[in-house]
């Protein structure tokens, strides 16, 4: 692990960005979400989001830390293939957008993706899909948190749990303070600045290393990072695709933005979102490939990008990356704790156990939720299961089986409900089954294939008819 004889930015100036960017971060929550007094309000922003607002905050979700970090380590172990690879997560915002317009004309008074599986497919599969977004979701929020923790020890040799606590207890709070108007308000800003900073990074390492020796000494010392036939390296390839699309297509993290965006908004934002997002992973992942020509010891994977930044451009290089991957961080841990609080708040504390709450408990619940959510986030953070890339991956297993039930359950009328609960269930156990029995780069591949061959049998051979009206029911009103 590095420490402080090894850091490349110093404690003290890490420390001070921290607490700049923290203390606008706070301010922003509060002044965004102070007129937040309603369920709607809270969760979904008056459900009326404009373009640029939406588009930016679709965006900044997507750029997570696992985005700037886990694709510099996937380059590093599967060379070119695993950034482009990690790039086609993109393919699920472009492929979203069409849904988003769909979700919003289907179900105008939805809350959260649960309510769209218990509607049109009934109580049991939404408890399935219950499980699998949960797990989801925390599973997001430790990879997320993991990264805060990994960034700060990395560049400034302060101990990963000292800066995975103070990264977390920032996102809870001013997610706590203003619910979705703030996520939305501060991704505008954490846009900006992941942007401008990636700008620079990527012309300061092309400016001082360049494509021809960077290109000579991975071709003496790595040369499989640019075989573009390495067979894991493809299977990472469709295997990342299908857990992108997985990932957004069932999460409650892109829902909840359908739903809160105007109308007609969601279809052009996602889109936007998809194509801005895609040169990103490629940026981030460029940098690893400096790695041999600069003799790094990388003692960790998913160190490797904040490292070759650090010893390659300096102070500065440190600073720049720390803010990028600080406002990634932030953009994305408010925006899963705010969309799995909601599921939380609405699936099973008003859907399984207070059914005749009123709004103010459930506004109420929606705040307590989130603190309890970035508490248990805390906890299990301070066990750091494996790399960034590894907790990543093992979720694929279960995101890829809930991508055929949500597509055929918005376009196609016949889909049967017990086909789509064999789809989720033995979709996820048998991708997890592949994730350990062959690798974890061909988990969401295995689970979607399972999962859509289900579907697509279970709807031939018996067909149920469903009215389309029976999605604008109110859902859960107490």
């Amino acid at each position: 692990m590095n420490g402080p004889e090894t850091a490349v930015l110093p404690a003290g100036i890490a420390w001070g960005i921290l607490g700049a960017f923290s203390v606008l971060w706070v301010f922003l929550g509060w002044y965004l979400g102070r007129r937040a007094r309603t369920v709607d309000d809270y969760m979904l922003a008056g459900r009326n989001v404009g373009l640029a607002l939406a588009t930016a905050t679709a965006m900044a979700t997507w750029v997570t830390t696992n985005t700037t970090m886990a694709a510099p380590q996937f380059a590093l172990q599967l060379g070119i293939w695993g950034m482009v690879g990690y790039a086609l997560g993109s393919v699920g915002l472009i492929l979203f957008a069409p849904l988003a317009g769909r979700i919003r004309r289907l179900m105008p008074g939805g809350f959260t993706s649960g309510d769209f599986i218990r509607l049109r497919y009934g109580n049991t599969a939404w408890r399935v899909f219950l499980v699998i977004s949960l797990i989801y979701g925390l599973g997001w929020l430790i990879s997320l948190g993991m990264a805060g923790g990994v960034l700060i020890e990395a560049l400034a040799g302060i101990d990963y749990r000292v800066g995975m606590s103070v990264i977390l207890f920032i996102c809870v709070l001013y997610t706590l303070l203003g619910g979705l108007r703030a996520v939305i308000g501060t991704d505008f800003v954490q846009t900006i600045l992941i942007l401008v900073g990636l700008v620079i990074l990527a012309w300061l390492v092309i400016a001082q290393v360049g494509f021809g020796e960077i290109h000579v000494t991975v071709s003496e010392q790595r040369p499989e990072l640019l075989n573009l036939l390495f067979p894991a390296a493809i299977m990472f390839l469709f295997n990342n695709l299908l857990f992108g699309v997985g990932e957004i297509f069932h999460s409650n993290v892109w829902w909840s933005r359908a739903f809160a965006f105007g109308r007609g908004v969601g279809k052009r934002a996602y889109l936007m979102a998809g194509l801005l997002w895609m040169p990103i992973p490629i940026v981030a992942g460029f940098i690893a490939l400096a790695t041999p020509a600069l003799g790094i010891n990388v003692p960790g994977a998913d160190m490797v990008g904040p490292l070759v930044a650090g010893e390659l451009l300096g102070l500065a290089g440190a600073i720049i990356v720390f803010i990028v991957v600080f406002s990634a961080l932030a953009s994305s841990v408010d925006s899963v704790l705010a969309a799995t609080s909601d599921l939380v708040t609405r699936d099973i504390y008003k859907g399984h156990l207070r059914r005749q709450a009123g709004e103010r408990e459930v506004y109420l619940a929606a705040k307590t939720i989130v603190v309890v959510l970035g508490t248990v986030t805390w906890a299990l953070c301070m066990l750091r299961l494996g790399t960034l890339g590894a907790v990543l991956q093992f979720l694929g297993a279960f995101v890829a089986s809930t991508i055929m039930p949500i597509v055929a359950g918005l376009y196609w009328r016949r889909t049967n409900p017990w086909g789509v609960i064999a789809a989720m269930v033995l979709g996820t156990v048998i991708g997890l089954y592949s994730y350990f029995a062959i690798g974890f780069y061909v988990a969401a591949l295995v689970s979607a294939a399972i999962s859509m061959a289900l579907v697509l049998v279970t709807t031939w051979l018996w067909p149920r008819d469903f009215q389309w009206a029976s999605l604008r029911e109110e859902p859960l009103r107490g």
